[in-house]
Parts: structure tokens; C-alpha cells; sequence
């Protein structure tokens, strides 16, 4: 039997994200990983659940200006455990100055979610 391990988004400011996430989805983050060969660092960040974020950063990265609607990573998904809370915490990125795509609302599958986006342009889904 498989089962996911992590996921990994690579950002331009590693620092920055590390801190969205631990501030908004009490996140945390272990020490960073660097590879100078590589010109590479990383952090794992862990929630609650027990499920893991890797973020990464290399110097050769490309800035895309819009990321959502292309092939490849589509969103990441936080469960945050109760509507009240989806409701509370869009609502605390919003008057932070986040972009609010959608929701919060029931998905016609059934989920209550909002859409972020994260200071990067990467689409965040804040769920049940």
C-alpha cells in the first residue's frame, strides 16, 4: 500500500512562505536544507495531521505571472476543520490583502471551501 509522503512547491521567497504558512495554517517548519552546489534550500513543513509541505528555492527558478488554469500543479488543499474556521481565516487573508478567488460555499461535490491566492500567485484552497 502507497501513500503520499509530501508535496513540494518551489517559491521565490522561501522565507515569506514559510511564514504564510506557519501564520495561517499553523504549520511548522524544520531546519532548512542547503545544497550550495545546488544553489537549493528547503524547508519541510508539517501540519497537524500529520501531512508535509516541502518548500523550495533555487536560484534558477522563472516567475510566471499567472499560474492558475496550466497543466501541472493545480492547488493545495488546507483542511482547517470546521466551517466556522474556512470562514475566519479567508476572511483574516482578505483584510491581510490576499486575493480572494472564490467561496467560502459548497462545491457541488460536497466540499465548504474558500480560494486564495498566496504571495506567490499559488492557488490555496481552505477546506474542511
Amino acid at each position: 500500500m502507497a501513500s503520499l509522503n509530501h508535496v513540494g512547491l518551489y517559491v521565490s521567497d522561501i522565507e515569506a512562505a514559510k511564514s504564510f504558512f506557519e501564520t495561517y495554517f499553523g504549520a511548522t517548519s524544520g531546519a532548512m536544507y542547503h545544497n550550495p552546489k545546488k544553489s537549493f534550500s528547503s524547508y519541510m513543513l508539517s501540519f497537524g495531521d500529520g501531512t508535509r509541505l516541502e518548500i523550495m528555492t533555487k536560484h534558477a527558478l522563472k516567475d510566471v505571472e499567472d499560474r492558475t488554469g496550466n497543466y501541472g500543479y493545480a492547488h493545495i488543499s488546507i483542511s482547517v476543520g470546521s466551517r466556522e474556521r474556512v470562514e475566519t481565516i479567508t476572511q483574516r487573508l482578505v483584510d491581510d490583502g490576499y486575493r480572494h478567488l472564490d467561496g467560502p460555499r459548497t462545491t457541488g461535490d460536497g466540499y465548504y471551501e474558500s480560494a486564495i491566492l498566496d504571495m506567490e500567485g499559488n492557488v490555496i484552497e481552505i477546506t474542511i
